[in-house]
């Protein structure tokens, strides 16, 4: 059987802070959200992603994620030059020798994400 799709959930203490964030820094559109539950579901062109209050069955004092959500895209210089002064960069844009172009930063909890165009 395949698996048709990979959407994360991130967990935030600010579900509301995450959504403007996510909407009007980085241009997902706002798709559906419950406060009752503390969740909310956005989506910018083919990717997906879910923001959660923590759930009282789990200890959650920050993020506490260990790699990177990578995000692919057909114009990173358009990005970079949208977000780097919205953002807290963790890495400038560059060129690296497995053919990306690439740069790095931080949402407003902590995820680092990373946006990246292949290099032909």
């Amino acid at each position: 059987m395949r698996i048709t799709n990979l959407r994360p959930m991130l967990w935030t203490k600010d579900l509301q802070g995450s959504i403007d964030f996510y909407t009007q820094i980085l241009e997902f559109t706002l798709d559906e959200s419950n406060d009752d539950w503390g969740w909310a579901s956005l989506h910018k062109d083919d990717v997906n992603i879910m923001l959660a209050l923590p759930n009282e069955h789990t200890p959650f004092d920050k993020p506490t994620f260990t790699g990177t959500i990578y995000l692919n895209t057909d114009d990173v210089d358009y990005w970079w030059e949208k977000l780097k002064d919205k953002v807290k960069v963790c890495y400038d844009i560059e060129d690296f020798e497995y053919d990306m172009r690439e740069f790095a930063f931080y949402d407003n909890n902590g995820y680092l994400l990373q946006y990246g165009t292949e290099i032909k």
